[in-house]
């Protein structure tokens, strides 16, 4: 029987690859065109020369931002993404070798230094890739803008609105700052400078004065002249240099005032009473009548057709104790002579009575008609005008018959002492930084002005209202319960940025 032999053959060993010693540290390597292992290649080849590690960035205090060559100005946060794509466009030669990352170290924010670092790769001699880490030192130097180089100069601006207003208080410049900040209307603005009976705003531009007076139009009744002036003319390229001027007027009046209606404009009103009270002073001019709660709504077109001024402001209220009401059922209101709309928010009631001062030295009970039922009882303090004892100088008052004026004219509740409703509020208001608002908020029309939100839902809808840094503590503070207080849902949170923790 044959036996067959069988031979395993043995695997080829693989083959050997000749090493080298590095000329330069001796370490055994793969052979390569420069004879030398990655650490002394990184020791001798520098992937990074030719990219500046010094480089200067010019910043503007004055709006906070950086210079983007040629002529571009950038508004970038310290160790945000704009800065840091910012600073990467500076650096010259990076395009040349291929950036793995790049990140902020963190510097003093005063110590006007930024600094990147960099991890950057490259083939060098017979494809040998290099990765290398470096950093890059930037120099933070100040430079002025130009827009802000106009507002620092004497001669800066283009355009002028002058607002003005020929009444006694300043409740509706403070109600004008509201609604500023509400819907920023102020971003364009160069200044803001008080002036007589007004302010002035300026502008480099005459399309940014415009869009200021077309918002005050939207907002407050006004009427507006516009005028230009030549300062200079160039007659080769015909270009003309001119100085914008519009000056804007406010209707004179305020809340809380007495007004007398002309006979004509009664009529177009639904036969509403010539002496009425100011309820709000809006993109328009809302009237009331004290005794019959007939509402009205003059438009800034109107009042400008039939001008009339307010015959007592709030300056003269005079407190008032009631000592008795009753109120007057919805079928007798019909004998009334109006035709317009009632407000359904009021009710007419008869009300008796007597000055705070003469209280308890004389009976003199006052018989009067008002539209604040819904919230007065017998005992509560009220403010009125005493038109009976009033100096009113007005032709269309002097025309009406001295029967039919009311002796007292009430217009609000009043909740005792001003400072005890000051501590009693738990909210508070933003104001324009620096002097771009110039007005005394620690006399009493702010404070005024402050109640009338309170006192009015439909006012504040268009003001922010933001929660106080500090806690009212309703147990130390004796007010009123009936005193009217804004809700925690109307408030908003009061945005505050704390230094975080480096070490987090």
């Amino acid at each position: 029987m044959d036996h067959e032999v069988l031979q395993l053959e043995e695997p080829a060993a693989p083959p050997t690859t000749n090493k080298i010693l590095c000329c330069e540290c001796g370490v055994l390597i793969e052979p390569n065109p420069s004879n030398m292992c990655v650490a002394c290649l990184r020791n001798h080849v520098d992937i990074t020369e030719g990219i500046p590690k010094q480089i200067t960035l010019h910043f503007c205090r004055g709006c906070e931002r950086y210079l983007q060559p040629p002529s571009e100005w950038v508004a970038c946060t310290l160790e945000s993404r704009e800065l840091l794509g910012l600073c990467l466009k500076k650096l010259k030669g990076l395009q040349k070798i291929k950036l793995i990352d790049a990140g902020f170290i963190w510097t003093e924010p005063h110590s006007k230094r930024i600094k990147v670092k960099l991890t950057v790769q490259s083939e060098v001699i017979g494809g040998t890739i290099i990765q290398q880490v470096f950093v890059v030192d930037y120099t933070v130097e100040n430079l002025m803008c130009d827009a802000c180089h106009r507002t620092e100069a004497q001669d800066f601006w283009r355009a002028i609105v002058q607002v003005r207003q020929k009444c006694e208080n300043k409740k509706t410049f403070y109600y004008l700052e509201q609604l500023i900040l509400k819907h920023r209307a102020h971003e364009n603005t160069l200044g803001i400078k008080p002036s007589v009976e007004g302010l002035d705003f300026f502008y480099a531009t005459e399309n940014h004065a415009r869009k200021m007076v077309d918002f005050l139009q939207s907002v407050l009744p006004i009427k507006y002249q516009h005028s230009k002036k030549l300062l200079s003319h160039d007659i080769f390229s015909n270009i003309y240099n001119y100085k914008f001027t519009y000056c804007v007027d406010i209707v004179p009046l305020s809340r809380e005032s007495i007004i007398c209606l002309p006979k004509k404009l009664t009529h177009q009103l639904g036969s509403i009473t010539s002496l009425c009270l100011v309820n709000r002073v809006t993109n328009s001019i809302h009237l009331i009548d004290p005794c019959s709660a007939q509402i009205a709504e003059v438009s800034a077109s109107v009042y400008w057709r039939n001008p009339f001024l307010a015959v007592v402001n709030p300056k003269q209220l005079v407190e008032y104790i009631v000592m008795d009401l009753e109120v007057i059922k919805e079928k007798d209101l019909k004998k009334f002579p109006g035709q317009g709309m009632v407000s359904n928010k009021h009710v007419v009631a008869d009300a008796w009575v007597v000055k705070a001062s003469d209280l308890g030295t004389a009976d003199r009970t006052i018989h009067t008609r008002t539209h604040l039922g819904h919230v007065l009882k017998t005992g509560d303090s009220v403010l009125g005008y005493n038109i009976q004892d009033s100096n009113i100088n007005d032709p269309n008052y002097d025309k009406l018959d001295s029967s039919t004026i009311a002796d007292v004219i009430l217009v609000k509740k009043y909740y005792g002492d001003k400072q005890t409703r000051k501590r009693a509020r738990n909210w508070q208001l933003k104001h324009m930084a620096g002097d771009n608002m110039p007005l005394d908020r620690m006399d009493d029309d702010f404070d005024e002005f402050l109640d009338d939100l309170e006192e009015d839902p439909g006012l504040r809808k268009n003001v922010n209202i933001f929660k106080a840094s500090h806690a009212v503590d309703y147990d130390d503070v004796d007010f009123d319960p009936s005193m009217p207080k804004i809700t925690l849902e109307e408030m908003l949170d009061d945005l505050t940025i704390e230094d975080v923790d480096m070490a987090e």
